[in-house]
Formats: C-alpha cells, sequence, structure tokens
C-alpha cells in the first residue's frame, strides 16, 4: 500500500491545476487517470481555444499539453490508464482493480464529464460509420451530405452552422418547442437556408445497413414517426458527471453533480471536488483550474494547521 498527502481523481483540467499546486505547495500528490492520457474533455476540443486568459491554442490537445508540462516539471506522480474498483472516502482509500491500495490525507475528485448518450438502437452499432465525434473535426466528412444534429443548447446549434457551411442540409432535431442556445447562436443558424429545425420531436433510432442512413423521429405532440434519409448523426444534448464511483458516500445533488463548498471541500472531511463533476452552471476550463488551485490552498490550511 502507498500512501500521498492528495490522492486527486482525474487527469482533466482540474485535476491537472490541482496537482500542480499541490507541488507547488509542498506536498506528495498523485493524479490517477483512467484514460490512457490526460486531458479529459480537452481532448475532445478541436477548434480553437481563445477564452483561456493568456493562452489561445490551437485545440484543446495542444491546451493539455502546455498544462502537462507544467505539471510534470513539479514533483507530481502521474498514473494514467488506471482502472479504481473502489473508493472509500471516509477512510480515503483507492482501492485499483488489481487490489493495489492507495491512501491519502486528502482526496480531490476532478472525474469531469461526459457526453449523454441517447440510448436508441443503431447509436453504438454506427459510432465510426455516420455517428459524428465533432463538428469542427469532421465537418469535411460531411461535404454535400444530409446531416441530422440533436439537441438544442450552445453545442447543438453551433455545430449546425458549422456544419451547415459544407453539408447539403442540416435538420436540428430538438425535444422542446424553443432552444436554450445563445441567441446568437440560433440566429446564425436561422438564417441559413440550409438548417432545418425539428421541435418538439425525438430521435427514436439511427437507422442503416453499414452505415448510417437515416433517423427515424417521434413527434411529442402526434406520435407520428417521420423517417429522415441522412448521412451523418452528431449528437449534442448535454453531459453528465462521472460521480458514480462516489455514489452514496457523498453529497450529490439530483443530476449527480458533487456539492461543493466556495473552497471546493465536500460535506465530507479532507474530501474536495473540482471541475466540470462538481459545476452543473459554469463548465469551463478556466473554472476548473482556478477551483483546482483552490482546493490544494484549501488541503494546505488543514494539513499544515
Amino acid at each position: 500500500m502507498s500512501s500521498y498527502d492528495v490522492i486527486i481523481i482525474g487527469g482533466g483540467p482540474g485535476g491537472l491545476s490541482a496537482a500542480f499546486w499541490c507541488a507547488e505547495l509542498g506536498f506528495k500528490a498523485i493524479i490517477l487517470e483512467r484514460e490512457a492520457v490526460t486531458g479529459g474533455q480537452l481532448l475532445r476540443t478541436y477548434g480553437d481555444i481563445k477564452n483561456y486568459l493568456g493562452v489561445e491554442s490551437a485545440s484543446g490537445t495542444e491546451l493539455r499539453d502546455i498544462f502537462l508540462h507544467q505539471v510534470r516539471s513539479k514533483d507530481v506522480v502521474l498514473r494514467t490508464g488506471v482502472e479504481i474498483d473502489t473508493v472509500y472516502l471516509v477512510e480515503r482509500k483507492v482501492v485499483l482493480a488489481g487490489g493495489e491500495e492507495i491512501r491519502g490525507e486528502a482526496i480531490i475528485i476532478a472525474t469531469g464529464v461526459r457526453r449523454r448518450t441517447l440510448n436508441v438502437p443503431g447509436e453504438d452499432e454506427f459510432v465510426g460509420k455516420g455517428i459524428l465525434e465533432s463538428g469542427v473535426r469532421d465537418q469535411n466528412d460531411v461535404t454535400g451530405k444530409r446531416v441530422v444534429i440533436v439537441g438544442g443548447g450552445d453545442a447543438a446549434l453551433e455545430n449546425a452552422v458549422i456544419l451547415g457551411a459544407k453539408a447539403e442540409r442540416v435538420f436540428v432535431v430538438h425535444r422542446r418547442g424553443e432552444f436554450t442556445a445563445r441567441k446568437e447562436f440560433v440566429n446564425q443558424a436561422e438564417r441559413k437556408e440550409n438548417i432545418e429545425f425539428v421541435h418538439n420531436s425525438q430521435l427514436t433510432a439511427i437507422v442503416g445497413t453499414d452505415r448510417v442512413e437515416g433517423v427515424d423521429v417521434r413527434d411529442n405532440a402526434t406520435g407520428a414517426t417521420l423517417h429522415i434519409p441522412v448521412d451523418a448523426v452528431l449528437i449534442r444534448t448535454g453531459v453528465v458527471p462521472n460521480t458514480e464511483l462516489f455514489h452514496q458516500q457523498i453529497g450529490t445533488d439530483k443530476t449527480g453533480y458533487i456539492r461543493i463548498n466556495a473552497d471546493c471541500s465536500t460535506d465530507l472531511v479532507d474530501i474536495f471536488a473540482v471541475g466540470d463533476a462538481a459545476n452543473p452552471h459554469a463548465q469551463s476550463i478556466s473554472t476548473a483550474a482556478g477551483q483546482g488551485a483552490t482546493a490544494a490552498k484549501a488541503i494546505s490550511d488543514l494539513l499544515i494547521m
């Protein structure tokens, strides 16, 4: 069994920032990251990042590399490809899939979020076969084709505009009568003649043979099903927090986001949470990085006392 001052679960912006500041404050810290590489949602950000104060990057990966370079300059243990079996928050103990135990004086949860899925037929079958990962990354692949985007927030409407510049036609399917996206994105989409809104409707199936060939959409009012022939699908229906490891151990809201105080502490002693997993309202790189520093400094006050 190994011991550290601080165990950081998750290697996105919040976790990397927390690790940097733990080292800066003289603590022995370890990052446990489930994926093969660190970065979290940064690795799924394919366009320019111009809203992180002080640094402009061509992609999320480029910004991740900047963060990682700084963290690696410090005395931080970084482990990737780690499968956690169980976390005992009260005991501040993490048990890995192989049985290895890691204990800490404090734990920082920085597990982030993942994209919400539709759980409809064809969603898993056609990954990489017409289901798009990103409008920015995949925009050239839809040139002259028909695309359906599912969702009504900023990401859905922004991607509709991006893909509408190359696609023959873009359908935006939204379960409500009005979009929740910022007006600027809605206005841009409304001005494009090849973007069509399908309100009060839900996508119920993605169909095709070897690749996506169409989608089935149900009208919420009438129950009637409409088949729309398309070549590609982009799902942008929001995100859910990666907090299942901690359920029934720590205070969360009804959607699973961890409840935190101003210093990023939770309702458990010496357990902190930062970044998107604890922030349903203002998810951003800046917020995650700031909370990572905040948690480290709060831990400093506790461990030094």
